[in-house]
């Protein structure tokens, strides 16, 4: 064997004896995005997820999913929210996801498109409603997911350059516009 194989077998086994605790650790139950004030798992990553795509689905145009408009709202409320309303967030999404599974019979991850846009129609009625008793929370959630939503699909670069004609300064300037004689 030579010098240069046997500093390349012993390159790659040190590359792989580093590389090989990450590979084993099973991430399991834990959230994609990593957050610094909000604690989430992978569940509640999935169905803030679900709902954004059911608040704005693929049509024509790109859907929140395609947009990754839930790591939006994720990262907006872990940022700009205070501890109250990120507290009031998670609470609202456990709840969300209690009343999803009690109405529908499975979890709103799981549920046909037909049924979640069902289910998100009825929390919006429930909203509206004046003699719906609650916490708050479930709408306090669902108002900060569908506002943020909304917010981030609108400010997306796809959004910007496909929907919208951005102009710096609104109105052109043209010189040679016809003017009539002005009567003094």
């Amino acid at each position: 064997m030579n010098r240069r194989a046997a500093l390349r077998n012993m390159a790659l086994i040190m590359g792989g004896a580093i590389i090989l605790p990450s590979c084993l650790h099973d991430d399991k139950g834990n959230a994609v995005v990593k957050l610094n004030n909000l604690t989430i798992d992978a569940e509640q990553e999935k169905i803030v997820n679900s709902l954004t795509e059911t608040i704005l689905p693929k049509t024509d145009t790109p859907g929140a999913a395609e947009l990754g408009i839930n790591l939006f709202v994720f990262k907006m409320i872990d940022d700009c929210a205070g501890k109250e309303q990120q507290a009031d967030f998670i609470t609202g999404l456990n709840k969300f996801a209690d009343e999803a599974k009690q109405k529908m019979g499975k979890p709103f991850v799981d549920g046909t498109d037909k049924q979640r846009v069902a289910f998100v129609s009825s929390v919006e009625k429930l909203g509206k409603d004046k003699n719906y008793k609650d916490d708050g929370k479930l709408m306090a959630f669902y108002q900060m997911v569908k506002g943020q939503t909304v917010f981030g699909y609108t400010t997306s670069k796809y959004f910007m350059t496909k929907q919208v004609v951005y102009e710096l300064v609104p109105g052109r300037y043209n010189a040679m516009y016809p003017a009539s004689k002005a009567t003094v």
